[in-house]
């Protein structure tokens, strides 16, 4: 080689390109992690908290926020606290989100993350049905995002990630009020990806497939007995779409929020992943 050559050799592997090891630590971040008293959200929150992230944790259940709050890691002095808020009180929501906002606590990372509606055919809806998800979902999330996003232009760190469906990109049989609302989010969730990107802040959509929650079994029972079928049979069909011929694991979807959180995302926004064990289509 020559001497140019191997300068430009040299230069490359001094660069912080070369050296660079990815970056999963969330020491000194505070993490706000909705519906984190049970399956998926509390995976998220045991996950975050593991990478040394400081949780609030919110929900409307208070003595499960205790639970789960007094037993998050801490190995690096976390700050663990929690926030009782029902999504289905749109205005006890906000009161008890302007709350705690005058502690004044910054936030780095929002994961929203809320129960879905009940099952159903989209003709059989009511209005009602409509609206009571749309607040609970895209106008809640809406909501903690102005709440947090000055914070996360202060901080110059900001990750928001919120929980839906694969039904935004297949809609899934007898989930029509689901499926509608989900899908406004994925499309709110893109408009404010492009909206923040110029301040560093990340919005991602993490779309789980069927993973071992209670609403996964709340769901599937609720067909049993609309269709007289066993659970187990109704089981087997599902996972059988499944290339991976099993259901996820709440912790597999904490992993990829895991991911998405840390600095090592820092170049990754506006986009739905898929942890589904390979059912959606690739489009």
């Amino acid at each position: 080689m020559t001497p140019q050559i191997n300068k430009i050799i040299s230069r490359f592997k001094t660069s912080s390109f070369y050296l660079y090891t990815m970056n999963i630590n969330l020491n000194g971040k505070r993490a706000v992690v909705c519906g984190s008293t049970q399956g998926i959200g509390l995976a998220i929150a045991n996950e975050l908290a593991a990478m040394g992230a400081s949780l609030t944790l919110v929900a409307r259940n208070e003595a499960g926020l205790q639970a789960v709050c007094s037993a998050l890691p801490t190995s690096v002095g976390q700050d663990h606290q929690y926030l009782v808020a029902d999504f289905s009180d749109l205005t006890a929501f906000q009161q008890a989100l302007t709350s705690w906002q005058r502690k004044g606590q910054p936030v780095h990372i929002l994961v929203n993350n809320t129960g879905g509606p009940p099952g159903g055919p989209v003709t059989e809806a009511k209005a009602d049905d409509f609206m009571a998800t749309f607040r609970q979902h895209l106008v809640c999330n809406h909501l903690l995002v102005q709440a947090f996003l000055g914070s996360m232009k202060t901080e110059k760190y900001g990750r928001i990630i919120n929980i839906i469906s694969t039904s935004v990109k297949q809609p899934l049989k007898g989930l029509g009020v689901s499926n509608t609302v989900r899908a406004a989010v994925a499309n709110w969730a893109k408009t404010l990806a492009n909206e923040v990107a110029p301040f560093g802040i990340t919005v991602n959509n993490v779309i789980p497939g069927a993973t071992k929650t209670l609403r996964l079994s709340t769901l599937i029972a609720a067909r049993s007995e609309k269709s007289g079928k066993e659970i187990a049979e109704l089981e087997d069909e599902m996972t059988g779409e499944i290339p991976m011929g099993r259901f996820a694991e709440p912790s597999e979807i904490a992993a990829a929020v895991a991911f998405l959180a840390s600095p090592a995302a820092s170049y990754i926004t506006g986009i739905n992943l898929p942890v589904d064990g390979g059912r959606t289509g690739c489009l």
